[in-house]
C-alpha cells in the first residue's frame, strides 16, 4: 500500500460516520471548504478532524495526498496519522507549520533560488548566551529564554530589527530589558545567524513565505500538490503562520479551521483569536460548526465553565455534559491561618483515601513556575509522589546555578553563602528599570529568594551545619518528585490539552489571575480563557481556592463564577482507612501541637505548613508518642523534623490532658473553668 493509497480495511463512509454525535457528523459530511469548526473543550475536535479527513478520501472528493493537515506538534501530527490509518487511510500529509514548510524548502529552495538551505538551529540559547553575557547589570542576568521569547515574538508578527522598537509602540508591548538594548541582542543574534548560515524556527516559515513570493513556480508546485488543507489549534496561529497558509492557499478557499476561540492563551507568541472569530469575514459563505457535547467533564465542572464563558464573549457555545453527575464543585476561602500548599495536600490526600482518585489522575495548576515550590515541598513533607511538568524547583534556570557554584563554597557558613551566590546571579529587590519582569524572570528571581529563605531556615535549626548538609537537606526536603508518577504539578499554559479526575486551582487572588508583578500586568481576556482552560481539565472534582485573609483579596473571575460570598472551605473529611485523621486525634493534644506550631513558625518566620501539615499534627496527637522512635514512625516525621522539632513535641503531647482528663481554659473573667472531654 503506497502514498496516498486506501487500505483494504478501510472503512465505508456511513461506519466512518457512525461514532459520531449531530454536530460532529454535520462536520465530517462536509467535505469542501471553506469551514470553521468551532470545538469546545472536551467534544471531541481530534476524532471529529479525522473521521472528517477520512470521509473526503472515501468519497472521493481528494486523494489521500491531495490533504495536507497541520497541527501544532508532532505529537498531534503522529495522533492524526494513527487514526486515519486505523481507518484504512494513509498518505494523508499530516505535520507541523514549521515540518511543512521544512519540507518544502528542502525540496524546492536551492532547485528555484540556486542558494544552499542553511542548517536549522537547534536552539536559539546558545547564539544568544555570549550576546546576553556581554550585558550590562543587572540585563545580563535575565533568561536566556526571555530574549529568546522576545525574539520569537517579533519574527511571528513579522517585524526585522529595524522595525522592533516600532512595534513595540503600536503592539503596547514591553520588552524583558530596555528596548535599546534588546534590539542591539536581536539584531546581533540575526547577523551572527546569517553568517554561520544557519536558520532558526521562524525563519523556515519566513522563508518558505518568500519563496512562494519571489518564485511562481516553486508555489506552483505546492498548490499543484494540495487541495484540501485542515489547520487544527486554530485561535493559536500567529500572523507568520497565517501568512505561509495564505501561500499555500493561492486565493483558494478549500480550507477546514478547527479551534476554540476561548482557550487562546498563547498572546506571548503572537496568537489571536481573530483568526478564528474573523473567519466569515475572510470567507464570506464559510459554514460554522459549533461542537458543544463534551466527552470529558462532569454537569457539575460544565456549570462552572459555562459561567465564566459568558463573560469570555467570541463564538457562543454552552458546553452540554455527556457523563453522569459528579460531586459538587468546591469554590470557597481557605480559613485564615491554613497555607494553600497544606490546604491542597489535605484535600488530595482525602481524595485519595477516601474515594480511591488516583495521584496520578490529580493536578495542581498555579500561573507561574514560581508557584510550584510550596507545594513540592508540602507533598514531599507529605510523602505524597508528585511530578513537576514545567521544571521542578531545583532543576529550574536560578536554583541549578545557585547549586553549582555553592558546592564550589562548601567551607563558607551556609547563609553567607547562599547570600552571595544569589546576588552574584543577579538576585534583586525589585524588577530593574526598563524591564518588563516576565514569568521567568519573576520565576528566577522568586527562587533564588527562597534559596536565602531556606538557607537562614537551615542555620537556625542546624547552627554548625555546613553547605554540603545545606544541599543534602534541600535533597531530601523536595525528595517525592518523581519523573511519571505522583500529583502533576504545573502552570495553566502546560495543562492545555490534558485532563484530570481531579483539578486544584489554588491562589485564586487578585494578582495572581489576573497576573500582574511590577510591570509585568497580564491581558484580562486572556488571564479569563487561561482560568477558562484550567476549569476544563477536571473530569470530576473541581476544587478552587484562595485565602480568606490574602492581602490582594480574591480574584475578579470568581464573582464572574458566583463564588465571591462562599464561607470558608471545610477541612476535608476524614479518611475511613487511615489513621492520620483530624477525625480520630485527641481534641487537646491536636489544639496543643497547633498552638505549639504557629509560634514556632512566627519565631523562625516560617510558613507553619514547613514544620508540619495538619494531617502530621493529628496523627501525633492520635498516637501520643512518648519517645522520639515512636515520634519517628508517624508519617510526616522525617529524619531532618525529628531533630529539629521532637524534642519540642514530645513535651507538648506529654503536658497536654490525657482523653477524658479535665483540662481548663481561661473565662472572661479570668478565672479557670473546667472543660470535660469531648464525647467520643
Amino acid at each position: 500500500m503506497g502514498a496516498g493509497s486506501i487500505g483494504a480495511t478501510v472503512l465505508p463512509p456511513e461506519e466512518i460516520l457512525a461514532p459520531l454525535n449531530p454536530g460532529q457528523r454535520a462536520a465530517a459530511v462536509l467535505t469542501g471548504g471553506p469551514v470553521a469548526i468551532v470545538a469546545g473543550a472536551g467534544t471531541g475536535k481530534t476524532t471529529t478532524i479525522a473521521r472528517r479527513v477520512a470521509y473526503q478520501v472515501v468519497t472521493g472528493a481528494f486523494r489521500p495526498n491531495q490533504i495536507l493537515a497541520v497541527t501544532f506538534t508532532e505529537k498531534a501530527a503522529g495522533e492524526l496519522r494513527e487514526r486515519l490509518r486505523a481507518l484504512g487511510v494513509e498518505g494523508v500529509e499530516a505535520r507541523t507549520f514549521h515540518s511543512a514548510a521544512l519540507s518544502q524548502l528542502s525540496r524546492l529552495w536551492t532547485r528555484h533560488s540556486g542558494e544552499p538551505l542553511g542548517e536549522v538551529l537547534e536552539a536559539k540559547a546558545p547564539l544568544i548566551a555570549s550576546l546576553a553575557n556581554a550585558l550590562p547589570a543587572p540585563h545580563k542576568f535575565v533568561p536566556r529564554r526571555d530574549l529568546a521569547s522576545e525574539i520569537e515574538w517579533a519574527k511571528n508578527r513579522m517585524v526585522q530589527p529595524q522595525g522592533y522598537l516600532d512595534e513595540l509602540t503600536a503592539a503596547d508591548h514591553v520588552s524583558p530589558i530596555p528596548p535599546g538594548l534588546m534590539l542591539q541582542i536581536y539584531d546581533r543574534y540575526e547577523r551572527r545567524k546569517r553568517t554561520m548560515g544557519r536558520l532558526d524556527f521562524e525563519d523556515m516559515l519566513a522563508l518558505a513565505v518568500l519563496m512562494f513570493d519571489r518564485y511562481p513556480g516553486a508555489a506552483h508546485e505546492v498548490r499543484a500538490r494540495y487541495a484540501s488543507f485542515t489547520v487544527d489549534e486554530y485561535q493559536d496561529v500567529n500572523p507568520l503562520q497565517a501568512a505561509l497558509l495564505d501561500r499555500w492557499l493561492g486565493g483558494r478557499d478549500d480550507l477546514c479551521v478547527v479551534g476554540d476561540d476561548h482557550q487562546t492563551i498563547y498572546g506571548f507568541t503572537g496568537a489571536t483569536p481573530s483568526h478564528l472569530l474573523h473567519f466569515r469575514d475572510r470567507f464570506p459563505h464559510a459554514r460554522i460548526v459549533r461542537l458543544e457535547e463534551n466527552y470529558r467533564s462532569s454537569p457539575e465542572v460544565l456549570a462552572v465553565a459555562n459561567r465564566l464563558a459568558g463573560h469570555i464573549g467570541g463564538f457562543h457555545k454552552t458546553l452540554r455534559a455527556t457523563r453522569p453527575s459528579g460531586p459538587a464543585v468546591v469554590m470557597a476561602p481557605i480559613r485564615s491561618g491554613v497555607e494553600d500548599a497544606d490546604s491542597v495536600v489535605d484535600h488530595a490526600r482525602s481524595l485519595h483515601d477516601a474515594e480511591g482518585v488516583a495521584y496520578e489522575e490529580m493536578a495542581v495548576l498555579y500561573r507561574i513556575n514560581a508557584r510550584s515550590e510550596p507545594f513540592e515541598e508540602a507533598f514531599a513533607d507529605a510523602r505524597i509522589p508528585y511530578q513537576v511538568r514545567d521544571g521542578a524547583f531545583l532543576r529550574r534556570p536560578g536554583p541549578r546555578a545557585a547549586i553549582a557554584r555553592l558546592r564550589r563554597k562548601e567551607g563558607r557558613p551556609v547563609t553567607e553563602a547562599v547570600e552571595r551566590v544569589t546576588a552574584a546571579l543577579g538576585l534583586r529587590d525589585g524588577p530593574a528599570p526598563g524591564e518588563a519582569g516576565s514569568d521567568e524572570e519573576i520565576t528566577r528571581q522568586a527562587d533564588l529568594n527562597r534559596l536565602r529563605v531556606l538557607a537562614r531556615e537551615f542555620t537556625q535549626a542546624r547552627p554548625d551545619g555546613d553547605v554540603a548538609g545545606f544541599l543534602a537537606e534541600l535533597s531530601r526536603r523536595f525528595s517525592a518528585e518523581e519523573s511519571g508518577r505522583g500529583v502533576h504539578l504545573m502552570t495553566y499554559h502546560r495543562a492545555k490539552g490534558l485532563e484530570f479526575d481531579a483539578v486544584f486551582l489554588p491562589k485564586m487572588l487578585d494578582g495572581e489571575l489576573p497576573f500582574r508583578s511590577g510591570r509585568s500586568r497580564a491581558p484580562v481576556d486572556e488571564e479569563r480563557r487561561l482560568l477558562y482552560v484550567g476549569i476544563t481539565r477536571a473530569r470530576r472534582h473541581l476544587h478552587l481556592s484562595w485565602q480568606a485573609d490574602a492581602r490582594n483579596g480574591p480574584s475578579p473571575f470568581l464573582k464572574e463564577l458566583g463564588a465571591a460570598a462562599q464561607p470558608p472551605s471545610p477541612a476535608p473529611k476524614p479518611s475511613t482507612g487511615r489513621r492520620e485523621t483530624v477525625g480520630h486525634a485527641d481534641p487537646a493534644a491536636f489544639d496543643a501541637l497547633k498552638k505549639w506550631r504557629l509560634e514556632r513558625a512566627k519565631a523562625d518566620g516560617i510558613p507553619a505548613y514547613v514544620i508540619f501539615h495538619d494531617s502530621t499534627l493529628a496523627s501525633i496527637a492520635e498516637r501520643r508518642p512518648r519517645t522520639l522512635a515512636d515520634l519517628h514512625a508517624v508519617s510526616g516525621v522525617g529524619p531532618a523534623k525529628l531533630k529539629r522539632y521532637g524534642r519540642e513535641v514530645l513535651a507538648v503531647v506529654e503536658s497536654a490532658p490525657a482523653p477524658g482528663r479535665y483540662s481548663t481554659v481561661a473565662n472572661p473573667m479570668g478565672h479557670a473553668t473546667p472543660v470535660p472531654p469531648r464525647p467520643q
